[in-house]
């Protein structure tokens, strides 16, 4: 059998937030097209590097790519009402499975209001206890539907849960898609940008079945 590659990127697009492309040559005129790119290092479906919450974080260009590439579980949270918190009893089913080196997708199809008012204002978020939990486990990689893995509107918030899980050197993947598309076990890819002394870059994300 072959492998079904599943696309889990949200595309980018002149106007979405953060992103700004304009042409810069043409054919008619210049014999090749050639466009600018204007990119919000958070912009999509993107990673985050410890430097986004950390002074003296590392940053997306040290990241270890061993993490970014491989076997990854799949966490139906679909269930999880807008606003919700996503808690350590919702992932806990799991736990036998989640362990170090392990990768994490965590399923809410809040993809399905990208395109809505709420969709940066009420998505479901990690808890500290969660992020917590996940650093003690091992985790390599956390993948979420969500534009964040923590309340926008909360500044404590925000900054809690990005510094907990990326102190403890956890990948963050945000504004996945498709993830109901996928079996529980998949193999997932997504790599940043190799930019120098960033904070966050748009990725490709993938899964592989």
């Amino acid at each position: 059998m072959g492998t079904t590659i599943i696309d889990l990127t949200l595309s980018l697009y002149h106007g979405l937030r953060g992103v700004e492309i304009h042409p810069h040559t043409r054919i008619a005129s210049d014999g090749y097209n050639t466009t600018n790119l204007k990119l919000y290092s958070h912009a999509g479906t993107h990673m985050d590097a410890p430097r986004h919450f950390l002074e003296d974080g590392a940053t997306i260009d040290q990241w270890d790519l061993q993490k970014c590439v491989g076997p990854a579980r799949v966490i139906n949270l679909a269930h999880k009402a807008p606003n919700s918190l996503i808690t350590v009893e919702d992932v806990a089913p799991y736990a036998e499975q989640i362990g170090p080196g392990a990768r994490l997708l965590l399923r809410t199809d809040w993809d399905a209001h990208a395109e809505l008012p709420d969709y940066r204002t009420h998505f479901p978020r990690i808890t500290r206890e969660l992020a917590h939990w996940l650093v003690a486990r091992g985790v390599w990689l956390v993948g979420v539907q969500t534009p964040s893995v923590a309340s926008l509107a909360d500044r404590d918030e925000l900054r809690d849960v990005h510094q907990i899980l990326l102190r403890g050197s956890i990948v963050i993947v945000e504004c996945l898609i498709n993830l109901d598309q996928l079996p529980e076990v998949v193999t997932f890819i997504a790599l940043p940008l190799k930019v120098q002394d960033g904070d966050g870059s748009p990725v490709r994300a993938v899964a592989m079945i």
